[in-house]
């Protein structure tokens, strides 16, 4: 069973894999295949929900589905994405929060989007027991001031990534994830800290990667340039989809043995 605990002792010894999960079909795949992590991402914002962005993303949202994916898994580590606006607003606020989506969701750890204002915040959760997994590059929840750009382009901005992954860790988190970021600097902040890194569009020198299951499975319409598609599931639904179609149009489906018959119900009309 992975644990915040063994994630942090795989960091320069062993890769460590993550997948977002929405669901509790897709959740149990991921665990069967041996994925260390599970994130229940705000990626579900664009990537099942319909959304624009992560930004209209609910705590109601990520608890239910939290919750689904907690009851499909019993080894990986489910970790559990904050919001837009569930935490940096009020910190009473934010610790009940995070609390929420252990307590009632059933996650092991909660993921912030991180900067200088959730130094402290991952301090106080950590001291009361709430494992923080920190986000730092491109972070979502912050589109309309950053957009999707690549991150830490330049020196100034590579120092301010630097020291606030040390900050973090620092405060207690217990891995860190690192998006669209030059591949050296994600090299540097791994050598930097003890906490393991979890790259996703960071390149190869980290201690582990994380994706999209959406991308992952070939069901989204496009995915990012650091991404991959190792299947085409919805290429394999739309067969499906169409077969079904066209076999009730043609008159092939229901077939006999899709029914029966009883008796003691003929002749009542």
């Amino acid at each position: 069973m992975t644990t915040t605990r063994s994630l942090r002792e795989k960091a320069g010894s062993e890769p460590i894999t993550m997948l977002t999960a929405y669901d509790a079909p897709t959740a149990s795949v991921v665990e069967a295949a041996g994925v260390d992590a599970v994130l229940v991402g705000d990626s579900m914002g664009n990537a099942v929900l319909g959304y624009d962005s992560t930004l209209p993303v609910t705590l109601e949202e990520v608890e239910s589905r939290t919750a689904a994916v907690a009851r499909a898994t019993d080894e990986a580590l489910v970790v559990a994405d904050m919001p837009f606006l569930s935490f940096g607003v009020d910190d009473a606020d934010s610790v009940e929060n995070a609390g929420r989506l252990l307590k009632e969701a059933d996650a092991d750890a909660v993921k912030l989007e991180s900067g200088p204002h959730t130094v402290e915040l991952t301090r106080r959760l950590s001291d009361l027991g709430i494992p923080v997994m920190a986000h730092l590059g491109l972070t979502p929840q912050h589109v309309n001031k950053l957009g999707y750009a690549r991150q830490g382009t330049d020196r100034d901005a590579a120092e301010r990534i630097l020291e606030l992954a040390r900050d973090h860790e620092a405060a207690g988190a217990f891995s860190l994830v690192l998006e669209h970021v030059p591949s050296n600097l994600a090299a540097q902040v791994t050598d930097a800290l003890d906490t393991p890194t979890i790259g996703i569009g960071a390149g190869p020198d980290v201690d582990g990667q994380v994706l999209v299951i959406t991308d992952v499975l070939g069901l989204s319409d496009r995915s990012p340039p650091f991404s991959e598609q190792f299947g085409d599931v919805r290429g394999e639904m739309e067969r499906a989809v169409s077969g079904f179609r066209e076999a009730v149009e043609g008159g092939e489906f229901p077939a006999e043995e899709h029914g029966h018959v009883e008796g003691d119900v003929d002749d009542i009309y």
